[in-house]
């Protein structure tokens, strides 16, 4: 399980270094292996690769007749990347994907539980600041009766 929030740069090259905290988590449960692919909300998703299978597998196998599902498949699977941690903990961000979500050197990295969000920094903060619409009563009706 990702948590938390990561601040974190991107290098010259597009590289990333990953946290640390979760090196040894992905060295053990995908060797290092993961899945970018791009997010609506102008962020990438970073996945392990086992973690990513499966969800390409049910995109891959809706029916591309219905328009709005083709253009998702061709969203999320036609924008994945396999990319590879390298001996220094780093993997490096195509530049396609780092184009799409605006990345330039300050970014965040959020955990997600299966996965990760890897956003520009203040794009972020700006989502934060969205979501403390929460606070002034707007809430979605699946959030009904929640309580943390």
């Amino acid at each position: 399980m990702f948590r938390g929030v990561t601040q974190l740069n991107l290098d010259n090259k597009g590289r990333l270094a990953i946290p640390t905290k979760y090196r040894e988590v992905l060295m053990a449960f995908c060797t290092g292996h993961l899945v970018l692919t791009v997010d609506p909300a102008k962020c990438l998703l970073v996945y392990p690769q086992p973690a990513w299978e499966p969800i390409e597998q049910k995109l891959n196998s809706l029916s591309s007749f219905n328009p709005q599902t083709r253009s998702l498949q061709r969203l999320l699977v036609g924008n994945a990347s396999d990319v590879e941690m390298d001996g220094s903990g780093r993997i490096l961000v195509p530049p396609p994907l780092r184009q799409f979500a605006g990345l330039t050197k300050n970014v965040v990295l959020v955990g997600q539980g299966a996965k990760l969000e890897l956003w520009e920094e203040e794009k972020w903060n700006q989502q934060v600041e969205d979501s403390l619409a929460l606070k002034d009563g707007i809430i979605p009706p699946e959030l009904d009766g929640f309580s943390l």
